[in-house]
């Protein structure tokens, strides 16, 4: 009995969901309006107390603000498009976010703790590799797409998927680097120096020697729970099966 009390039934955890989604929102919200308001207290020679100049304090704002619109653009987009984002998928995606986004660039975690951004990239490529998974299992569940897909071949593309969208994230990376003058590829250090030859290629490359053993971690362990599952069907006995 006690069990069944502390159990999470579906309505306690869309709850808690909810709560984690409009306290990061709010973080969001709350420092790009903090953040507004200090840039209008610049002193005459256009620096604030604290030391930052205008650039600085355009720039986080504009990382709140981004991190505000990826925020809200999945379920919008869902909407459109008339499908369903599990709930458990959308907050680890916002939870995400505020790790990489709100705590990584805004307040420079990826300069304070050495490995944030390997902790980031393998969280992020093992829930890629979930995902794919979860799109496979999505379409086999849909009456209109018949699919009878091979264990080995679904590892293939939950790896392949991952690693894709872990690229087009360095791609982004580098895209906003170029259109803002930001350091999300930290081709450069916390004081401005830019790193030169393989130095300034590091970064990037290690994302993605990381965002390929996540991927791999994730697509061996989704390997191996297809296999065991088919398993277990087929020494149901056949009775079960017609039902």
């Amino acid at each position: 009995m006690k069990s069944k009390k502390n159990a999470i039934t579906p309505e306690r955890r869309e709850k808690r969901d909810r709560r984690v989604f409009f306290f990061i929102l709010g973080s969001f919200a709350i420092t790009l309006i903090l953040l507004v308001l200090r840039m209008l207290t610049l002193n005459d020679n256009g620096v604030p107390s604290t030391g930052r100049d205008l650039a600085d304090y355009v720039v986080m704002s504009l990382q709140c603000l981004l991190g505000i619109i990826l925020m809200i653009l999945p379920s919008f987009v869902a909407k459109k498009l008339t499908f369903h984002i599990p709930s458990s998928l959308y907050a680890v995606y916002v939870i995400f976010l505020y790790f990489a986004i709100y705590l990584g660039e805004v307040w420079h975690f990826f300069y304070r703790f050495k490995y944030w951004d390997v902790m980031l990239h393998s969280f992020s490529a093992i829930s890629l590799g979930a995902l794919g998974f979860s799109v496979v299992a999505f379409l086999n569940r849909d009456e209109h797409v018949r699919l009878s897909l091979s264990p080995l071949f679904v590892a293939i593309f939950s790896f392949c998927f991952a690693l894709a969208l872990g690229s087009l994230w360095e791609i982004c990376e580098f895209t906003i680097d170029g259109l803002l003058g930001v350091n999300m590829q930290k081709f450069a250090l916390e004081d401005g120096s830019e790193l030169i030859g393989r130095s300034a290629l590091s970064d990037t490359m290690w994302d993605l020697v990381v965002d390929s053993t996540g991927a791999l971690i994730s697509s061996v362990v989704g390997y191996l729970t297809i296999i065991k599952e088919r398993r277990k069907k087929s020494e149901l006995p056949s009775s079960c099966h017609s039902k």
